[in-house]
Formats: C-alpha cells, structure tokens, sequence
C-alpha cells in the first residue's frame, strides 16, 4: 500500500469527514444506534443510494460499526466506533459553530432549524 501525502492534517479529517452527509450521519449516531430507515427518516433529504455510499465509507474508515442480526426480516444498525467516538468534540464544534452561524446570518434558529433532537 502505498503511503499518502498530505499538505495539511485537516485534509486527512475531511478524507474521512468530508462531504455533505457525513457529519450529519455521525452526529445522529452520537445518540445512539440507528437503523438504515431511522437515519433516512432523520435526513430527509438524502437518498437511498448516498445514505448506503455514505454508510459503507464510514465503516471502511472504522468510524461506525454495522451490526448484523441474525434474524427474518433482518436487521442492520450503525453506531459510532471507538474510533468515531473520538470525532464527538469536533462534531460538537461544528454544530456549536453552526448555530452560531445561523443565529447570525437568520437570526432566531428556529425559523430555520426543523424540529429534531439534535436542535434541542
């Protein structure tokens, strides 16, 4: 395996992190195991194929863990590695930065925030 250069550490981060989704997808996982349904349900607006594309590169990066149970119908859940554990304070900070952002540019959050536990 052939070893990757980087300019900047942050870029290993957003190799792992980066893109629309993926915060979103580990902060859900930050309360707790999540069904595939539940985290379509929780994200509306992401499709089926980019919610399994997004899934499948976080466990492949060790950042959640799919598990499987044995039973009809069968059931997947994710949640967050040891490993992904160790993202929850920038996790924390992006949504810190966030509301602040909003509240800023928006004024009141909740004109512009739906209604979901990550909001409270």
């Amino acid at each position: 395996m052939q070893k990757k250069k980087y300019n900047i550490s942050v870029e290993a981060t957003l190799e792992v992190i980066g893109g629309k989704w993926k915060c979103v997808i580990l902060c859900h996982l930050t309360h707790g195991k999540k069904r595939t349904s539940e985290l379509k349900r929780l994200m509306p607006s992401i499709t089926q194929k980019m919610l399994t594309q997004q899934l499948r590169e976080l466990e492949e990066d060790g950042v959640i863990n799919r598990i499987v149970y044995n039973q009809v119908p069968p059931k997947v859940e994710y949640e967050l590695s040891e490993y992904g554990k160790s993202l929850e304070g920038i996790l924390n900070a992006l949504c810190n930065w966030g509301d602040t952002h909003i509240t800023r540019v928006y004024g009141d959050k909740s004109e512009v925030l739906e209604e979901s536990i990550l909001n409270n």
